[in-house]
């Protein structure tokens, strides 16, 4: 390849432009660049009197020489706050460093104006060292102040927006919480002989959840309870809540067979819910009917595709009430639902949950946290009634941590442990 000549010659009539250019440039003094340089530049004396001044600066301040040289100090042209800042930094650092560069200042111009400046001072030394004079240039900074104002007010305005949409998100989650409150029963009623306990783990305070649970008397001292799992989140997920807690609360009422309740419940969602958008849930509904004379009740229940109860016996065993092959609720026009009974007696519990307990993920290896995990934690804590159970799991939930990530709800009923009984000694 041919070498291109780094400096290749220029025309001749280039180069006699270029020379009357250079020649021009030479016509001006130093004094003529001092005076008209696109900065400021003044000198002073060591105590900052004004020695030296260039008609830039004095433009910039409205000044003329006469008021200035040998009248004023570096520290007249300054606003309060620059004179602070002089003094307490400014002077102290120029006299040990020798050097002081790009310091923020504010000048006082003609007419109560303000003038940022960037100021750089440099200190000239005799040649046996000792301080003779100090050299500043000095910077208009008007353009980068405006610059820096803007950037303020937006970060202000990007600021004042982030704050408003936190209270924006905090009364969000306030309004979810009170709706989420109004899908679960403030309190539990007292069960005459017996005692319940709940809970609810809401996975996303910023989403609805979909789980539900109810104790409601039914008269002849019968009582009618459910708890299920409605598909999906938010305000949809909710309405199908609502409706089903209401639709099964009227069901029993009007027929106390739980599996009767189930179809009914089955009847409305899928009237309803037709076309490309069907809601379904899961559920387990059940009655209950002490018997004051033995001090048991028995309890019958119907499940649409829940997880299985679980009983809790005063022995210190624990096992699953099956209710297998029950379908969704919602899904098919004429499902099956399938019915368990059981007897309770003094000491015996049972837990009614929602999947999310189950599914919850644990371990290196996020494993399910399942059934059989479950029934082992209950067999540990079978001696302690309704409300202890409820505050395990509550303390097991917590302890799931990032691996619990689904609403989770909670329901326990129990004939609590008869007081013992002290031998009874006679009076002799």
């Amino acid at each position: 390849m041919c070498r291109t000549a780094q400096n290749p010659e220029r025309p001749e009539g280039d180069q006699e432009a270029t020379d009357v250019v250079f020649s021009t440039l030479l016509e001006d003094t130093a004094e003529e660049l001092y005076e008209s340089a696109p900065c400021g530049y003044l000198s002073t004396l060591m105590d900052g009197t004004i020695a030296k001044i260039n008609q830039t600066l004095l433009d910039w301040l409205g000044l003329t020489r006469e008021a200035v040289v040998g009248r004023k100090r570096f520290t007249d042209l300054l606003t309060v706050g620059g004179k602070l800042y002089h003094e307490t930094h400014f002077a102290p650092l120029l006299r040990m460093q020798g050097k002081i560069s790009e310091i923020a200042l504010e000048l006082k111009a003609s007419g109560g104006r303000r003038l940022p400046v960037l100021v750089t001072s440099t200190v000239k030394t005799s040649t046996d060292g000792e301080p003779m004079l100090i050299r500043t240039t000095v910077f208009d900074a008007r353009q980068r102040r405006a610059y820096e104002t803007e950037l303020l007010r937006e970060r202000q305005v990007a600021e004042e927006a982030r704050r408003q949409a936190e209270a924006d998100r905090e009364r969000l989650r306030e309004a979810l919480t009170v709706l989420q409150q109004s899908l679960l029963p403030a309190t539990l009623p007292a069960v005459p002989g017996m005692e319940a306990a709940s809970y609810y783990h809401t996975a996303s305070i910023d989403r609805l959840g979909g789980d539900f649970y109810d104790l409601f008397p039914l008269g002849d001292k019968r009582w009618a309870f459910f708890l299920g799992d409605v598909c999906g989140k938010g305000p949809q997920a909710a309405a199908v809540t609502s409706l089903t807690r209401y639709t099964l609360r009227a069901a029993a009422l009007l027929d106390a067979d739980p599996a009767a309740a189930l179809n009914t419940l089955n009847t409305v969602l899928h009237e309803r819910f037709t076309g490309g958008d069907p809601r379904y849930c899961t559920a387990i509904v059940g009655v209950m009917e002490p018997d004051a004379p033995t001090g048991t009740t028995a309890v019958r229940i119907a499940s649409g595709g829940h997880p299985p109860a679980l009983v809790l016996r005063a022995g210190g065993r624990a096992d699953y009430l099956p209710t297998p092959g029950g379908l969704l609720v919602g899904i098919l026009p004429d499902p099956h639902f399938t019915s368990a009974e059981t007897t309770l007696g003094p000491g015996d519990t049972l837990l009614l949950y929602t999947d999310g307990l189950t599914e919850a993920r644990i371990g290196t290896h996020r494993e399910l946290y399942g059934e059989d995990a479950l029934r082992a934690f209950a067999a540990d804590h079978t001696h302690g009634g309704p409300h202890e159970l409820i505050t395990a799991l509550t303390g097991l939930l917590d302890g799931f941590g990032e691996g619990l990530d689904d609403d989770t709800a909670l329901l326990a009923l129990g004939i609590p442990q008869p007081p013992p009984r002290h031998a009874e000694h006679e009076l002799t």
